[in-house]
């Protein structure tokens, strides 16, 4: 599969959808309220952190794949497969708490660590926010796992890393707006945040399950082919140089 705008889009909502995860929201009022506590402009300097973060793990574990050098079409189907996995898995509430159980235990790590840290100043939020990329990484599973697995189709290291840093982008974006709203306001809000972030987790399921067809039975390169004929030339341009 060539690497197209949308898996850049994908990407970028797989991110924020990460960030309104059931085992996630709950916990951002509180390491919010740390930040703010830490220095006033705490919540921007943990949000870049947490951007780079979720954009290091995905460029490495991508990376790591296409190492090995495994032929195209079997990476094509493999990444078809996982699409269709992480797609069910984001349609079924099921499945999510069967996988958010099976990391419980490296989640309940992870929370113990941020428990202990009390890092303060600029410095000390961006760290807390790479650690707590790490640390999120189990909650937010099929999320992080459908974005890697549409950074691995890139060409390049370049396509890679943008598209893993569009996610960390958009996981860093819900973080920031709360950061910058009041703690009445979240404590309010929660349940909407968790209703949206529910359905989008549905939209983006269903759009996972139909990119993973599109691959299997080769209509992706169809539906490329006729976007590159109907597009205009500058826009083709555009794409390819990126």
């Amino acid at each position: 599969m060539n690497f197209a705008w949308a898996a850049y889009g994908l990407s970028l909502a797989a991110g924020g959808l990460s960030t309104l995860s059931p085992c996630v929201l709950p916990l951002i009022p509180i390491v919010l309220g740390a930040a703010i506590a830490a220095h006033r402009l705490g919540p921007f300097a943990l949000a870049a952190g947490l951007a780079l973060s979720f954009t290091l793990i995905g460029v490495l574990i991508s990376s790591a794949g296409a190492a090995f050098g495994f032929e195209q079409n079997s990476l094509r189907a493999a990444a078809a497969l996982l699409l269709l996995a992480f797609g069910l898995i984001l349609l079924s509430p099921r499945l999510q708490g069967r996988l958010a159980g099976a990391t419980s235990g490296l989640a309940d790590a992870g929370h113990s660590l941020l428990a202990r840290l009390a890092p303060d100043g600029l410095s000390g939020q961006f760290l807390l926010g790479l650690i707590l990329g790490v640390v999120w990484s189990p909650c937010v599973g099929p999320t992080l796992g459908a974005a890697i697995t549409l950074a691995s189709q890139g060409k390049d290291l370049a396509q890679v890393t943008l598209s893993m840093a569009l996610f960390g982008i958009g996981a860093a974006t819900p973080l920031l707006a709360l950061g910058l709203a009041s703690r009445q306001w979240m404590n309010r809000a929660r349940a909407t945040l968790l209703a949206t972030g529910r359905l989008g987790k549905i939209l983006l399921g269903a759009m996972l399950l139909l990119l993973g067809l599109m691959i299997l039975s080769g209509a992706d390169k169809l539906f490329e082919a006729w976007i590159v004929k109907t597009s205009p030339e500058w826009l083709i341009n555009l794409t390819t140089s990126i």
